[in-house]
């Protein structure tokens, strides 16, 4: 097999699928790797959103202040922005899957390094709808959740974590309709699976934070331990929002 592969890519180089490039092998090339922004200090310590300006020290924000989410913590390798987002949107919604294998490797070794004190996780990604699930084919968390239970040498839980709410896309919404889009839309189906248990939440993308913090109430609800959430890409904080 891999003497056949070698074959067709010697008759069809691959091409990076952002900018189309050829590449020896994989799906993304190192200049559009390198070109995605890490997310840096200042950060929530809670949410985990970026603040684009104002105090250069991480700081609690105001929503977090005001309305503390359900999670304990939540971070992220990169930015919402440039050619991540573009990647993000090739893997989730033009049915590239095998992005996972060039993204995920990436938000493992970022796990490794930024939560290797948190022992004993249980690894779980953000749920799709069964009607979701069957018009995109996969669930692009869940592809990413593999990755970061491998590179953690953790367990992997999902079935336990159910959507019961065909919910509209976050894109596009307002902060408050994001909110209720995803309210009471998430439910624990085996709340043995998760009782006692620290969760780890995995997703691409988190911009007002409200579907982990819907996970997290259904998780907490079912008797979890700490909840702590990872994603992909964080989109820029507002001034008083949580993302």
């Amino acid at each position: 097999m891999s003497l056949l592969r070698k074959f067709i890519d010697l008759l069809y180089p691959p091409r990076c699928l952002l900018c189309r490039a050829f590449i020896a092998s994989g799906s993304l090339c190192d200049t559009c790797f390198s070109s995605f922004k890490k997310l840096v200090t200042p950060v929530c310590p809670i949410c985990g959103g970026p603040f684009l300006n104002g105090i250069q020290e991480d700081h609690v924000c105001e929503e977090c202040l005001r309305n503390r989410p359900y999670f304990d913590s939540a971070a992220s390798p990169y930015m919402y922005d440039g050619r991540i987002m573009d990647a993000i949107h090739l893997f989730k919604y033009q049915g590239k899957p095998h992005i996972a294998k060039a993204l995920g490797p990436l938000l493992a070794s970022f796990a490794k390094e930024r939560l290797s004190g948190l022992r004993g996780l249980l690894i779980m990604p953000v749920p799709l709808h069964p009607k979701r699930l069957r018009q995109r084919g996969y669930n692009q968390s869940l592809l990413l959740a593999r990755h970061v239970a491998v590179g953690m040498r953790a367990s992997l839980d999902f079935m336990a974590l159910r959507r019961t709410k065909d919910t509209k896309v976050q894109t596009g919404l307002r902060r408050d309709e994001r909110r209720r889009n995803v309210k009471s839309a998430f439910e624990v189906a085996d709340r043995r699976a998760v009782r006692g248990k620290n969760v780890l939440l995995v997703d691409d993308v988190a911009t007002t934070g409200s579907t982990l913090n819907e996970c997290a109430k259904a998780l907490r609800k079912a008797r979890s331990g700490n909840v702590h959430c990872l994603v992909l890409a964080r989109a820029p904080k507002e001034a008083g929002s949580r993302q």
